[in-house]
């Protein structure tokens, strides 16, 4: 059952859906963008919520209606009928518990973002090259179960049909929140197919889950780039080769460096490579910022080590591990495929789990 301090919040919260709704029909808010933009989505999530609550207190008082069967009727039938009602309503009341706490929660701004990922391959040579074009296609599958767009903005393919690093996005609605927990050390253990002994190996790869930003979230000066054009090193025929199509930017302040080759025309290239320096110094102002707040509540609440390996796929028993809330899975090939949704899940309810506990709910 929802907590007393639990219920509070959430009637706090309620209370101010009449004076938003007010202020949605006042002539100055429809005539400004922004703040109706802002109030709109402020009314969206308020009449979601009191849905939620709605059916909660339903559910609530069908669960009363059958304790009282039970505890004063003798009538075998009745009483069966009874038990069957309080156990459908209980496993009702649990989900929209669940439901309701995720919305009280402090939500992480970035999480209705895209995202930008970028797989590097890590001990394990060419071996580790091939488990990041594994990881890079689990990622891509799973995009196109939700629904989602991905888009390549940068790679350098290894001789065995790995990558020696691949840069992606993922467009969709959401997609930062499900993802986010992907980034960090991944670990395979498999019979390399250049290991002709039979002996199983154990490679890594590292995840970056970066949320993409917009222009107006980051403000870049053009005198503190570096902009440099060289012929791309990858396929595309003598188009590609001839010219001077690849772009590298360096952002003078930070050292940070991108660089994009994939597309054909210079101006595409640099255009991606904005796209993701973007998105590396969003990241780097995002962390200094969860740095200190850390440093403020001395807890790593929502962030954990990347150095750490955090999930390990191992192909001779086909089962996955996630070593974070000590998961496993014994569906490799499906997990492999993008059927991601039960380990993503595991990992955000643990998440939330994590904040009820902080907040003393």
């Amino acid at each position: 059952m929802l907590t007393e301090r639990l219920r509070a919040k959430l009637e706090e919260s309620l209370a101010s859906l009449p004076q938003i709704e007010a202020q949605l029909a006042d002539a100055a808010v429809l005539s400004d963008p922004q703040a109706l933009q802002r109030l709109g989505k402020q009314h969206a999530e308020l009449s979601e919520l009191a849905q939620l609550y709605a059916q909660y207190q339903q559910v609530e008082q069908r669960i009363q209606e059958a304790e009282e069967l039970l505890a004063t009727s003798d009538d075998p039938d009745l009483r069966a009928l009874a038990q069957e009602e309080l156990e459908e309503a209980s496993k009702r009341r649990a989900q929209l518990e669940r439901a309701l706490v995720a919305h009280l929660l402090p939500r992480d701004p970035n999480d209705e973002r895209s995202v930008i990922i970028e797989i590097r391959p890590g001990t394990g040579g060419e071996e580790a090259a091939l488990f990041a074009g594994d990881l890079a296609r689990m990622y891509m599958r799973y995009a196109e179960r939700r629904g989602w767009k991905y888009e390549i903005l940068d790679s350098e393919p290894s001789d065995l049909g790995g990558y020696k690093y691949i840069t992606f996005s993922v467009q969709g609605k959401g997609a930062y929140s499900q993802l986010k927990h992907e980034s960090g050390v991944h670990r395979v253990q498999r019979i390399p197919i250049t290991e002709s002994g039979g002996r199983i190996h154990t490679s890594t790869a590292t995840v970056a889950v970066l949320p993409e930003a917009e222009e107006v979230d980051v403000q870049i000066n053009p005198d503190d780039l570096e902009i440099e054009t060289f012929r791309s090193s990858g396929p595309g025929g003598q188009h590609m080769q001839k010219n001077e199509t690849a772009v590298r930017i360096t952002h003078k302040p930070t050292g940070i460096t991108v660089s994009c080759q994939d597309e054909r025309s210079q101006l595409q290239n640099r255009e991606r490579a904005l796209r993701l320096l973007r998105a590396k110094l969003y990241e780097m102002e995002q962390a200094r910022r969860r740095q200190e707040r850390d440093q403020l509540r001395r807890s790593q609440i929502g962030t954990g080590e990347r150095s750490e390996k955090i999930r390990t796929y191992n192909f001779p028993d086909r089962r996955v591990t996630d070593h974070r809330i000590g998961l496993t899975l014994h569906n490799l090939d499906e997990i492999l495929d993008g059927e991601l949704q039960p380990l993503i899940d595991a990992l955000v309810a643990e998440e939330q789990a994590r904040l009820v506990a902080a907040s003393g709910a």
